[in-house]
């Protein structure tokens, strides 16, 4: 495996990943002061981003859906909604800083009334809001976006303590950078789950089931899936899919559509989300579709989804390899950048 790893790693993702838990620490570690910013009457945060800064967004707003007492919404798009208002504070994301949605909805925000928080490693926006004497917050630079999820993830947990829209963060990152070191020790080794869970896909579409407070780390594992992996991966969410796309399994016939399919699991789902997955899972074997489920035995459930985010970022790489394909590159995504100047 070692030998297949660094043939089809060149830009050694694999050491990326292994560190991960540094992000985390960088992040928790960059001074954010943001004394200037006014939440008193704060009735809503809107976080503007794609690709990884999106799934941080939403991955933020899952995180903290048992705590948060305002709505937190991503925007995806390249213009700002028409509801927000002076009482909404609105964070600029991008890593790169060049994202052109989100540079342009950054030059929206500054036509309007509204608080404005940005954050990346340079680029447009950090040159934007330094004309504008907006604060920016400049994170580590050096990696592709979506390999730098701890730390845009973990400075927009921090903006949110060092606003005071939730309690004190330090005890439970510290619970889940020291989990990453831990878990990157246990999947680098020549046997390990990710790898074998890796296995099982090499040669199938994997689809995703998740529900709750892990929808966001379902579909972060269907987007690492594509862009890593390099395969079409589909992502739903229970019980939604009940109502609808589970009538398309009815029909489910071999080598017309080879899936495999994916639930994450918790134990803290609803008991009938549980049935559901339980039904499902019959429905799906009747039809000769091999189900893997993914769960976490941490006891809390903060990190119970880093667990699951991070193991699932794993078995994207290792995918990858698998098949022979660099994970680093994307080049559909640079080419359509290209043709977009």
């Amino acid at each position: 495996m070692k030998n297949t790893i660094t043939k089809n790693d060149p830009q050694n993702q694999f050491k990326v990943l292994k560190e991960s838990y540094m992000q985390v620490d960088d992040a928790w570690k960059n001074k954010v002061d943001l004394s200037k910013i006014e939440t008193i009457n704060l009735s809503a945060v809107l976080i503007c981003g794609l690709g990884g800064s999106a799934i941080s967004g939403e991955l933020l707003s899952d995180f903290l859906s048992d705590e948060i007492k305002i709505p937190i919404i991503v925007n995806r798009n390249y213009s700002l909604p028409s509801f927000i208002n002076k009482n909404w504070l609105v964070i600029i994301s991008s890593y790169s800083g060049n994202t052109e949605e989100t540079v342009s909805c950054f030059e929206h925000a500054l036509k309007m009334n509204v608080k404005i928080v940005v954050i990346s490693s340079d680029g447009k926006v950090e040159k934007i809001a330094n004309q504008n004497s907006i604060k920016h917050i400049k994170i580590k630079s050096g990696f592709q976006p979506r390999y730098a999820l701890g730390l845009g993830f973990f400075t927009l947990l921090k903006i949110f303590q060092e606003l005071k829209l939730i309690k004190k963060q330090d005890e439970i990152v510290i619970s889940i950078s020291k989990l990453w070191k831990e878990r990157a020790d246990e999947y680098s080794l020549k046997e390990n789950n990710a790898l074998k869970i890796a296995e099982k896909l090499v040669g199938f579409i994997p689809v995703i089931y998740s529900s709750g407070h892990l929808s966001s780390a379902g579909y972060r594992f269907k987007c690492q899936l594509n862009e890593n992996s390099k395969v079409h991966a589909f992502h739903h969410i229970i019980p939604e899919m009940n109502h609808n796309e589970i009538i398309g399994w009815e029909t489910q016939t071999e080598k017309k559509f080879n899936p495999k399919i994916i639930f994450l699991h918790d134990n803290e789902y609803h008991s009938q989300i549980k049935k559901r997955y339980s039904v499902f899972s019959e429905f799906a074997a009747s039809k000769g579709v091999e189900v893997i489920s993914l769960t976490s035995s941490e006891k809390n459930f903060r990190v119970r989804i880093m667990d699951l985010i991070y193991l699932s970022d794993w078995i994207s790489f290792y995918l990858a390899v698998l098949r022979g394909f660099d994970p680093s590159e994307i080049d559909f995504i640079c080419e359509m950048k290209k043709r977009l100047v």
